[in-house]
């Protein structure tokens, strides 16, 4: 089990230990993560799994993508003009108030409970309320007030602040919350999230969409002049579909098809299929491929699904991944889009909603545009990799953009380069994402250097913790019957758990 945050994944490790299988650990850590990765995703976001059943022998996908609402009205974000941009996640051109990017207006219909649960029914094992226990009990005990949420809440503060609920809880006292020295960690409550866990134990997922927990979304909603409604919830269904493929190099990839970053994966592999690179690498020979093949799928991208450019800090998403003693595996990416979203938590559930209609362009009459009743494109890009027919490795990144060069970089270094989990994760990488330039950590050799340098137009960005240059991925691998798991070493709480480590 591997997670940007080590204490979900222990609560997956645990659910393994208990006879639990790959997506009943799955869904217990996307709960935990509400509680202990708050400002990351949770109840008001969305996301996509992969599972790979040993029984079926096959990739399915469950999507629970972001919808907008029917009552959106594309009128009511006016661009201001003067050239100004967001000041958020995109580079859009900015929207009156910034409505687009926090408050009511920026909400896209949820789909995380229903998304979670509809995988739990179809490949689970486990109850409901079983696996939601433990994200209870960590919503009961508070999330612990270290210095990376310290960090989380004071570069984010001005936005907080703007409402009522939202500052209570994470501006106390008007102020970032900060543990004193030589004492133990401060506990945060996020009011409201332990009571909806529990109403959901109780009464299922589809109470979030057409029971009480949906009735009181909606009041207030209502109340702070959103136009998401009870028609919008109601009508809300997570799907299951089917994987896109494409061998490579003597492996499968199972991939997130329609408005993710898996089209653009496959056009990427499809792009390097032919190529064979100089032995005991990667060599600069195959960071030139990988800068050539991911600009060409971004260009794609951009003129055909319509997203536009992420140049600010990414890391507003989590992915974790899950490889059980059966062989059934899971690749899991969820969200809120921004950190902490919309910036709003509901005062009558404590749920922190999603800004998803930033996803959108606002500008009209493009493929992407802002219309009601409609599906963004998003940069999620979950993948299961097959060899000889068996699951080898579940890879996935939060990072926005940076998502893409990521999984793809890592995936070659396993599939063309036979490096090892640990070594491929330690591998420096480059980030082509950027129409104007490759960025390149500085750990790479000075060949790399000079033969990117002599294409495109480079740029220097080191690996660090904040902020996240070159996205934070995580995985697992599955090696005859020997399974591993690796999180992203940058990552300060991220963690990969085996049964009975935790």
């Amino acid at each position: 089990m591997a997670s940007q945050s080590r204490i979900a994944a222990e609560v997956g490790a645990r659910v393994l230990a208990g006879g639990g299988n790959a997506v009943d650990a799955a869904v217990a850590t996307g709960f935990a993560l509400a509680a202990v990765e708050p400002w990351n995703s949770g109840l008001g976001g969305f996301g996509f799994m992969l599972v790979y059943s040993a029984k079926k022998g096959r990739v399915s996908v469950v999507d629970f993508g972001p919808v907008s609402p029917r009552g959106l009205d594309p009128a009511a974000y006016p661009l201001i003009g003067s050239g100004a941009t967001t000041r958020d996640l995109f580079t859009w051109p900015a929207v009156k108030d910034d409505r687009n990017v926090h408050g009511p207006l920026s909400f896209a219909v949820p789909g995380h409970p229903d998304g979670l649960g509809l995988a739990l029914e179809q490949f689970g094992a486990l109850k409901l309320g079983d696996v939601l226990k433990p994200a209870i009990e960590l919503a009961e005990q508070g999330i612990a007030a270290d210095w990376f949420l310290t960090l989380k809440v004071a570069t984010n503060a001005k936005e907080l602040a703007r409402y009522p609920t939202t500052r209570d809880i994470w501006l106390p006292g008007g102020h970032p919350p900060v543990t004193a020295p030589g004492v133990p960690l401060e506990r945060l409550k996020l009011k409201g999230l332990a009571d909806v866990l529990k109403h959901l134990a109780k009464t299922g997922r589809r109470d979030f969409y057409e029971g009480d927990i949906a009735a009181a979304v909606v009041r207030d909603v209502k109340a702070m002049g959103g136009v998401l409604d009870a028609e919008d919830l109601r009508g809300y269904r997570a799907r299951i579909v089917e994987p896109l493929l494409a061998d490579y190099h003597g492996a499968k990839f199972a991939l997130a098809p329609g408005l993710t970053a898996g089209p653009s994966m496959l056009r990427a592999l499809n792009g390097l299929r032919g190529m064979r690179f100089r032995r005991n690498g990667p060599h600069a020979d195959a960071f030139l491929a990988y800068a050539d093949v991911l600009r060409q799928a971004y260009a794609e991208r951009l003129a055909t699904m319509g997203e536009t450019a992420d140049r600010r800090d990414p890391s507003t998403t989590t992915h974790f991944n899950v490889v059980d003693r059966h062989g059934n595996m899971v690749a899991h990416t969820q969200t809120l889009l921004s950190v902490f979203g919309s910036k709003v938590v509901l005062p009558s559930t404590g749920i922190l909603m999603n800004n998803g209609i930033m996803w959108f362009d606002p500008r009209p009459g493009l493929p992407n545009s802002l219309a009601p009743g409609r599906r963004p494109l998003t940069n999620m890009c979950p993948v299961i990799a097959l060899r000889r027919g068996k699951p080898w490795f579940a890879i996935g990144a939060s990072g926005g953009r940076k998502i893409l060069p990521a999984v793809l970089q890592i995936s070659s270094f396993l599939v063309d380069h036979g490096l090892s989990l640990e070594d491929a994760f330690h591998e420096p990488r480059i980030d082509a994402s950027e129409a104007e330039y490759v960025a390149l950590d500085p750990r790479l050799s000075a060949s790399v250097h000079k033969t990117l340098a002599a294409k495109f137009s480079t740029r220097l960005n080191e690996l660090v913790v904040y902020p996240t240059n070159y996205a934070c991925p995580s995985a697992v691998l599955r090696d005859r019957r020997e399974n591993f798991g690796i999180a992203d070493v940058m990552s300060p709480w991220s963690g990969a758990v085996a049964e009975g480590d935790e």
